[in-house]
């Protein structure tokens, strides 16, 4: 089966560091006391719809299937960014991640059709449950995180049932619906893209995961979250496909990649990957403290795989490792990650339209070479 490439929007901000780069939420920096200075400063490229219209574009024309848009608050909503960015792309699909807790669940599967019906067809959903109970404190949600995976269990069991066109009833715990429905399901159906790591999370995602979603840890690590939610799915006579979030610095020799990456570090103090550790240490996410364990706050050996590099989780929630080499050794990485089963790569990397060409430009064409990918699509006809 041919690799699906997937790109990231930065719709909190974007820049060449990986601090000092969100304009639209104090950072850890700014908690710090440091605030942004000289090039940094200079670096910071605000979310506005233009330029996040020219990441869509060079997306869409190096051959990304789609791009992933977070959620939270730190960022512009995604379904109202991704709905005026289908405009500005001709093929290029919307990788919507959401929160369900914040919405109705009928709501959530009105809205997935109509955007299905205005783009044609160009949504996939991302449900992101939530590993930080300040984040979901913001939003009003105060469940524990074990409550939390139950009622998204829920959520997406109303969903689906919405989807079927008929009334659907549904008596829970979190949610109670009486004849949901939309008048007319979205086709295709969205395809729902999910990551949890915590034992709370892995029935969640066998019985609703259209793509489990993990972020990018060494391949043995990745084979046994794989092996587990694909125990759990065949339980539930389902199977599931898998996706891997990675960041990528992709160059035409090894050194040059290297020596990016360690650029990216270089003005980054000690007191200010301390402040980042200890904030993301708090985190419940069970996913958030494997990504703390593969470096353990050191700046020593992050290099924790061959082309894997452990240092945006320095200071970084979230995913926390790029894929870092030559053209040729980035797709070898990602070749030995298909050979595991993972099909969905979701990739970054800053500043993310630069890296979008390196990326599509190096990296493409070798996975082409080997029969990964297959050639970059035709632009579209007009009628």
């Amino acid at each position: 089966m041919s690799l699906h490439l997937h790109w990231f929007l930065p719709t909190g901000g974007d820049g060449r560091g990986l601090v000092d780069r969100h304009t639209y939420a104090s950072n850890l920096t700014e908690r710090a006391g440091r605030a942004p200075v000289g090039r940094a400063a200079a670096a910071i490229r605000p979310p506005d719809i233009d330029y996040l219209a020219q990441i869509a574009r060079a997306a869409d024309r190096l051959g990304f299937e789609a791009v992933l848009t977070p959620t939270g608050t730190w960022c512009e909503d995604a379904w109202l960014t991704t709905a005026f960015l289908a405009r500005e792309t001709e093929r290029l699909k919307f990788l919507v991640a959401f929160r369900p807790g914040v919405i109705s669940p009928t709501l959530a599967a009105q809205m997935a059709a109509t955007y299905q019906r205005a783009t044609g067809g160009r949504l996939l959903l991302n449900v992101v449950t939530g590993g930080d109970s300040t984040e979901q404190a913001r939003f009003g949600d105060h469940l524990d995180h074990d409550s939390r995976y139950g009622r998204t269990d829920e959520f997406l069991r109303v969903v689906r049932g919405a989807w079927t066109g008929t009334p659907f009833d549904f008596e829970g715990a979190h949610y109670q619906v009486a004849g949901a429905h939309v008048p007319v399901p979205p086709a295709p159906t969205p395809p729902i893209f999910f990551g949890g790591s915590s034992p709370a999370a892995g029935p969640v995602a066998a019985r609703h995961a259209d793509v489990y979603l993990t972020w990018g840890e060494p391949p043995a690590q990745v084979k046994e979250k794989i092996d587990w939610i694909r125990g759990l799915a065949e339980a539930e006579g389902r199977r599931i496909r898998f996706g891997i979030r990675l960041h990528t610095i992709s160059r035409d020799s090894a050194r040059q990649a290297w020596r990016e990456a360690d650029r990216l570090l270089d003005d980054i103090g000690e007191a200010e990957v301390a402040l980042a550790q200890e904030q993301l240490g708090k985190s419940e996410s069970v996913g958030q403290q494997r990504m703390l364990a593969l470096h353990q706050g050191s700046r020593e050996k992050l290099e924790i795989y061959p082309n894997l590099w452990a240092g945006v989780g320095l200071v970084r929630g979230g995913a926390g490792t790029a894929l870092v080499g030559s053209h040729e050794e980035v797709a070898d990485r990602i070749e030995e990650y298909h050979a595991l089963g993972v099909d969905h790569f979701v990739l970054s990397g800053y500043p993310h339209l630069e890296e979008a060409y390196w990326f599509g430009e190096g990296v493409r064409p070798v996975l082409r070479s080997r029969g990964l990918v297959g050639p970059l699509p035709g632009r579209p006809r007009l009628p």
